[in-house]
């Protein structure tokens, strides 16, 4: 009997269940792995904003993920919400102490550092560890527009020409890949950009479905790619079934109280690409 591949998120509880965690979680169920977590904050929020944040000792973020990793091996990890530096510390122990074990584990780091509702998620004394310690360690980043300005000390950018030189200033600057995404671009064509270290890039462009409240995209894209990743697929081919299984997510919508958000297992499952 095969055995179904175990992914670990690290990352925050989202009260709402549209992102996080619970994303996260409906995503991995989705793509066809069996998803684990250590939980670095609760969150009080619906999709409308966060109302009080409620930090998990870093300790106890440890103990969670090297309980997991002791009995299930993850073949893939992601990160989300980490809040403060002294998380991001601890998650950047976890994932060297799993890397001596595994040293080519993929690691999916989504850079979360403000919600949708404009919360901030990443403390600013948390962006030097976040730089220094762990975007070092990670397979691929996952960044937005504005994470990315960050990140590179720059500007935002405006267009598809500047997305792919900040994503290879990136890659240079971290030596990891990069998908920067383009959901923040004022354009109905919306354009994902990957760059591999060496050189090798790749652009998946969407259509804009402005019915559909995207709260959590970014958690549910980072963790379908973990899944790709998990079940063996390359870089490439796991990013491109993210990107089609969020976007099958946002144009066959779930409509949940009043609004239409990201389906993670209401709609046909995507095929894998080849």
């Amino acid at each position: 009997m095969t055995s179904i591949p175990v992914v670990l998120t690290l990352a925050g509880s989202d009260s709402g269940g549209g992102a996080g965690i619970q994303a996260d979680l409906l995503t991995f169920a989705a793509n066809g792995v069996h998803g684990t977590s250590a939980i670095t904050c609760l969150t009080a929020q619906n999709p409308d904003g966060v109302s009080s944040i409620h930090t998990v000792p870093p300790a106890f973020v440890l103990e969670q993920a090297r309980q997991v990793a002791r009995f299930f091996k993850p073949a893939a990890i992601k990160s989300g919400m980490l809040l403060n530096r002294e998380i991001t510390t601890a998650v950047a122990a976890f994932i060297r102490e799993q890397r001596a074990l595994a040293p080519t584990l993929p690691f999916v780091l989504d850079p979360v550092m403000v919600a949708t509702s404009g919360a901030r998620l990443l403390e600013d004394t948390a962006i030097a560890a976040l730089r220094e310690e762990l975007l070092p360690l990670a397979t691929l980043i996952t960044p937005n527009l504005d994470e990315a300005a960050v990140l590179t000390g720059g500007t935002r950018t405006t267009t598809h020409g500047e997305m792919q030189k900040n994503a290879h200033t990136l890659v240079e600057k971290y030596n990891c890949a990069v998908l920067l995404k383009g959901g923040h671009l004022n354009t109905t064509i919306l354009p994902d950009v990957l760059v591999i270290p060496g050189g090798e890039s790749l652009t998946m462009e969407a259509r804009r479905h402005a019915q559909t409240n995207t709260h959590g995209s970014g958690c549910t894209l980072a963790a379908a790619i973990a899944a790709h990743l998990a079940l063996g697929h390359t870089l490439p081919n796991a990013v491109k079934a993210g990107h089609a299984y969020l976007q099958a997510g946002i144009h066959h919508p779930a409509h949940i109280g009043a609004q239409d958000f990201i389906a993670h297992t209401l709609f046909p499952t995507q095929p894998n690409p080849a």
